[in-house]
């Protein structure tokens, strides 16, 4: 006798139909790799533009161009709505919506909350839900099973509950979703062998765990553990400077071992949704066990604490050469958080802009990503690139190290350089140079 989940199991890895709620930098890619592995995939979300330029072939993610996504648009393979309804046929739900922190850095699983009432409008027997936005250990069993049960369906036998965490890296063209593990932990062993199915259609390798608890919170060590370890880097490079050293020659230099070290570099701050978010989830949820995670108060201090920092480097290079910071105009190189995107959430060039402003100086920036960016109430637009826009400024910031930027030219014709990413650190050694 074939059972709900044998059937269900067939459909996964034939040609099924995937709902994916939300189409930001998780949903998009994700829902172009299944629609190029065969399945019918339908993307729902709130933001009306993301579902038009969906309906019209245009990508708004760095990682999907627009020539694949609208082959698939043209083919039937993919399309978009704004309302859960058109779910209701899906084989499979998968739950792509942001994570954000509460103004005291508390979760805000409120889109999570609102995407598992939704679909328990439309859930139905045979279907697999499987929510991948991260978030603290114990999300999927207390926001998503009861509300799914309370349809009357069983978890495992009627429908299948699994959590499998993004591991999307923007940008990244070595590693891509196909490319990186993904992790898969179901309410049952049938909720994830049926996860597993279905990500085994998009990834080259699938690493099933226990439970959904574990699959959250192997997110939540994943991004603790770097944090944790650039804050220590970050600190360290504060250190070298006091004692004269150049931390990113010690950090090449301790890379020579080939045991027992693996290398972090410092930066003006953590950008992304991630890095700055994920381990507050983590606090949270253990704070509530009566336990105070230490490692992560201390990591977050010093990464905060670097945008202030970088202002002060600057104000401290203009002193040097009897400068002040207010009237001094400023050039930041890069506003998004890392090289290659144009994403700027949380970036530290932000903060650091809104420092710089709010001790008088003139700044503007370039990014050839970025074309207009909201500093507090300043809105600043790219400014165009010549080598006279570099020698007009008393001092070029470089925040974000963007593969286009002519490395050379920039230390030849800026009068003063501060470089946050040792974009300069293969070139010979100059005194109107200054790295982290």
């Amino acid at each position: 006798m074939t059972t709900t989940a044998d059937a269900l199991k067939q459909r996964l890895a034939g040609e099924p139909t995937v709902g994916l709620i939300g189409l930001g930098y998780v949903g998009l890619p994700l829902a172009v790799a299944f629609a190029e592995s065969g399945a019918t995939v339908i993307g729902v979300d709130l933001d009306a533009r993301r579902v038009a330029a969906v309906r019209a072939g245009e990508s708004f993610i760095e990682d999907v161009p627009t020539e694949r996504l609208a082959g698939l648009v043209r083919a039937g393979r993919l399309s978009a709505a704004d309302d859960i309804g058109a779910l209701k046929d899906a084989d499979a739900i998968v739950i792509c919506v942001p994570t954000p922190l509460g103004k005291s850095k508390e979760p805000d699983i409120s889109f999570i909350v609102g995407a598992a009432d939704a679909v328990a409008q439309v859930i139905r027997r045979g279907q697999l839900v499987v929510l991948e936005s991260t978030t603290y250990p114990g999300t999927t069993q207390e926001i998503l099973l009861p509300r799914l049960q309370a349809r009357g369906l069983v978890a495992g036998r009627d429908v299948f509950i699994a959590f499998s965490p993004e591991r999307i890296d923007p940008g990244n063209r070595r590693w891509t979703l196909r490319d990186i593990p993904k992790v898969v932990g179901g309410i049952t062993d049938a909720c994830r062998d049926l996860a597993s199915t279905l990500y085994g259609r998009v990834t080259r390798q699938v690493v099933p765990v226990s439970g959904p608890e574990t699959a959250e919170m192997v997110k939540l060590f994943e991004n603790t553990f770097r944090s944790v370890n650039i804050a220590l880097v970050n600190e360290f490079a504060i250190m070298c400077r006091r004692l004269g050293l150049s931390v990113w020659e010690v950090i090449a230099a301790a890379s020579t071992k080939p045991f027992g070290f693996m290398p972090f570099y410092p930066g003006p701050g953590l950008g992304g949704h991630c890095l700055p978010s994920d381990p507050h989830y983590l606090s949270w949820k253990v704070r509530l066990e009566g336990y105070e995670p230490r490692f992560i108060t201390f990591a977050d201090e010093i990464n905060r604490r670097m945008p202030d920092y970088v202002v002060q480097m600057v104000a401290d290079a203009l002193n040097d050469r009897s400068r002040a910071v207010r009237g001094a105009r400023v050039l930041v190189l890069g506003v998004a958080y890392k090289a290659g995107v144009a994403d700027v959430r949380d970036s530290p060039a932000l903060e650091i802009i809104e420092g710089l402003l709010g001790r008088g100086a003139t700044v503007a920036y370039h990014d050839p990503y970025v074309p207009a960016v909201t500093v507090g109430a300043a809105k600043l637009e790219s400014i165009p690139w010549t080598a006279a826009a570099l020698a007009s400024r008393d001092v070029v910031l470089i925040l974000t190290a963007h593969a286009g930027y002519d490395w050379p030219a920039i230390v030849r014709d800026a009068p003063l350089v501060i470089d946050t990413r040792n974009a300069t650190g293969t070139l010979p050694p100059a005194t109107h140079v200054i790295r982290l």
